[in-house]
C-alpha cells in the first residue's frame, strides 16, 4: 500500500500568463506557494478475491472490469499511462473540489507519485510535475496552464517562469520573518460556490487575443511583487496592494472570472481594512483571500462571520509519501490484460 500527501496552492501572481498559448509568444510568470491543507491518495493492488478488478473511490465509488470502464477521466487515463493492474484508488482532501486551489492538478501529482512508487520507481518532483501536465493537458484534454501541477509536486514559495515549452522554479529568497509576517497578513474565505476550472479556462481563452494588454500588465506584476517580498527595505504591505491591482486586471480576462455576489464579498473586504485579495483559481467562485493587516482582521473577519474562514501556514514540501508497504504483485498473472 502506498499513501501519498500532496499540497494545495494559491497562486499569487501571473495567472493566466502560465497557459502555453501565451508564454510560448510572450512569455508568462506566476508567484505561488503551497500551504498545509492536502490530498491523500491511498492506492494497493487489488486481492484477487472481488468479481472486480479496478476499485476507485473519490466523491463516487466506482468498480470496474475493464479500465476502459472507469468514468473518471484523469484515473483512466493515468493507469493507462503507467501501465497499471489491478487497483484499490482511494481520494481523500482537506478541502473540496472546484474551489480554486488546484485541485485536479494536486490528485494528478498524488496519483502518479503513487503509481511510481507501487512500481517501484523514483520519479522527481520535476518528472512528477511534467507527466501531470501531460497527463491532464493532452490525455484528459483539460483546458488550463501548467502552474497547479508545477506548485504541487515542488512546493514552497516560488517564482515559475515560462518559455519556448518549458518552466524553472525559482524559489523566492525571504528571511523566515517576512515570510512569517506575509502568512499572518493573509485571510482565506470560503465562498460556497464551487466551478470548473476548465469551463473558466476555456471562457478565458476566446478572449485571449483581446487581452494581452491586461496579461501583460499582470506578467509585469510579478517582478514588482517579487521585489515586494525579497527587497526588506520594501514595505510587505505593498504586496496587498499588488493584489488588488492583479485581481481588477483579471477580471478583465474573461467573462467568467468574476460573478456579482463574488464582486460584492470582495468589496465589502475591501471596505472592513484589507489592503487587496483576490478570487483564487481560474474564477468564477471558491476561495477568496485577501492581504489584511493585523488591526483590521477582526473588522473583515466580522464581516464574513456567514462563511468559513480557513486557518493556514506555508508549507515547503511538495508531493510525498507519508506511507510505503511494498506489495508483491506478479503482473503476469494480472487479470487485466
Amino acid at each position: 500500500m502506498i499513501i501519498t500527501k500532496t499540497p494545495f496552492r494559491m497562486s499569487f501572481f501571473g495567472g493566466g500568463t502560465d497557459m502555453p498559448s501565451y508564454f510560448n509568444e510572450h512569455g508568462g510568470a506566476v508567484i505561488s506557494t503551497s500551504f498545509d491543507k492536502y490530498v491523500y491518495v491511498t492506492v494497493r493492488h487489488l486481492p484477487r478475491f472481488f468479481d472486480y478488478t479496478t476499485e476507485v473511490i473519490y466523491s463516487k465509488s466506482e468498480r470496474v472490469r475493464s479500465i476502459d470502464e472507469i468514468e473518471h477521466p484523469m484515473v483512466r487515463n493515468a493507469i493507462k499511462m503507467l501501465d497499471m493492474k489491478e487497483l484499490h484508488i482511494a481520494y481523500d482532501a482537506d478541502l473540496p473540489a472546484r474551489t480554486g486551489l488546484g485541485t485536479s492538478s494536486t490528485f494528478a501529482v498524488g496519483l502518479l507519485n503513487a503509481f511510481y512508487c507501487l512500481k517501484g520507481k523514483y520519479a522527481s518532483k520535476k518528472q512528477l510535475a511534467n507527466d501531470a501536465i501531460y497527463l491532464e493537458r493532452t490525455l484528459c484534454n483539460e483546458a488550463g496552464g501548467w502552474q497547479d501541477q508545477i506548485a504541487a509536486a515542488f512546493g514552497g514559495l516560488n517564482r515559475i517562469d515560462f518559455k519556448d515549452n518549458r518552466y524553472h522554479v525559482n524559489p523566492i529568497i525571504i528571511s523566515p520573518e517576512r515570510k512569517k509576517c506575509l502568512n499572518d497578513n493573509l485571510m482565506l474565505f470560503f465562498t460556497g460556490f464551487t466551478r470548473f476550472s476548465a469551463e473558466i479556462q476555456k471562457s478565458t481563452k476566446v478572449t485571449m487575443q483581446d487581452k494581452l494588454n491586461q496579461l501583460a500588465e499582470m506578467y509585469s506584476l510579478v517582478d514588482e511583487a517579487q521585489d515586494v517580498l525579497e527587497n526588506k527595505n520594501r514595505d510587505i504591505d505593498d504586496f496587498g496592494r499588488l493584489l488588488d491591482q492583479t485581481w481588477k486586471l483579471k477580471r478583465q480576462t474573461g467573462s467568467k472570472i468574476s460573478t456579482g455576489s463574488i464582486d460584492e464579498l470582495y468589496d465589502k473586504g475591501i471596505k472592513a481594512g484589507a489592503l487587496g485579495g483576490k478570487l483564487l483559481g481560474a474564477g468564477g467562485g471558491g476561495f477568496l483571500l485577501f492581504y489584511v493587516q493585523p488591526d483590521k482582521q477582526e473588522s473583515v473577519r466580522s464581516v464574513f462571520s456567514n462563511l468559513m474562514e480557513v486557518p493556514f501556514e506555508f508549507e515547503n514540501s511538495g508531493t510525498r509519501v507519508i506511507y510505503y508497504s511494498p506489495e508483491f504483485f506478479d503482473v503476469n498473472e494480472s487479470r487485466e490484460k
